[in-house]
């Protein structure tokens, strides 16, 4: 793997030399876009809007906008913006991991400790094991603050960059149903929740849609006709919201 941010956690005094990686990797069919005419492949290109001529990476500059034109930046005046945070992964406070609502994670990397690193990232891992807590911290990574959890998975560290309170929509601007639900009913759902319940197992779940695809992919090579199917739902209204509970419950039993 290769790193994607150098730096370190700083923890009281204690400052811990580490390399970032990312956690996960995306798994999908590599796919290209073509001209619908003629099946050849489309190419996107960084063009100059004045000259019309491609532009190489190594000549790419970012650059603010003013009324004067624009202000360009180099990667020094982005680190110096905050030197600290664009090297530190500073811990501000540790709170109980169950105070943090999942819809703020966004995603997740490894780190692992650099040289003379190993015992002062131990101690934390453990640490943070036994306190049952994330430490959250703020850092820069590409031109960005991230709001950040380090946590432990396995025998690693881990940064769960999340998003900030603005980066949320307030669910008050949907329409939601405000009655409750009948005694009885809830009584069945959660029933048919306990029939259900387990322990979570990751590698009990696979992607099975890329695997599907690619079987049409085959079969199209071939120069056969993939069948179509269709899938129908039925919404469950207020009448049939018991039955469909009863016959749950009748069919988690069965199986």
């Amino acid at each position: 793997m290769k790193a994607i941010w150098t730096g370190s956690i700083n923890f009281g005094l204690v400052n811990i030399p580490v390399k970032m990686y990312s956690a996960t990797e995306e798994r999908s069919i590599d796919l290209d876009m073509l001209d619908s005419r003629d099946n050849e492949r489309i190419r996107f290109q960084r063009v100059n809007e004045k000259t019309g001529k491609e532009v190489a990476w190594e000549n790419i500059v970012k650059g603010f906008k003013t009324d004067g034109g624009y202000v360009i930046l180099t990667d020094e005046d982005f680190e110096q913006a905050s030197i600290k945070k664009s090297k530190t992964i500073a811990i501000d406070e540790f709170v109980p991991q169950e105070q943090v609502a999942e819809l703020l994670y966004k995603t997740p990397y490894f780190l692992e400790p650099d040289k003379g690193g190993g015992e002062a990232y131990a101690l934390l891992r453990q640490a943070l094991k036994y306190s049952r807590k994330v430490g959250v911290s703020t850092f820069v990574m590409r031109s960005k603050e991230n709001l950040a959890l380090l946590d432990t998975y396995g025998e690693a560290i881990i940064v769960h960059v999340i998003r900030f309170a603005n980066e949320v929509r307030d669910p008050a601007d949907l329409k939601l149903p405000d009655n409750k639900p009948k005694k009885r009913e809830l009584e069945m759902a959660m029933s048919l929740i306990d029939q259900y319940s387990g322990d979570f197992e990751l590698e009990k779940y696979e992607d099975e849609y890329q695997d599907k695809l690619m079987e049409i992919i085959e079969q199209k090579q071939q120069g056969k006709k993939p069948k179509i199917r269709k899938l129908e739902v039925e919404t469950t209204g207020a009448k049939d919201l018991m039955k469909k509970l009863q016959e749950s419950l009748k069919l988690k039993k069965a199986s």
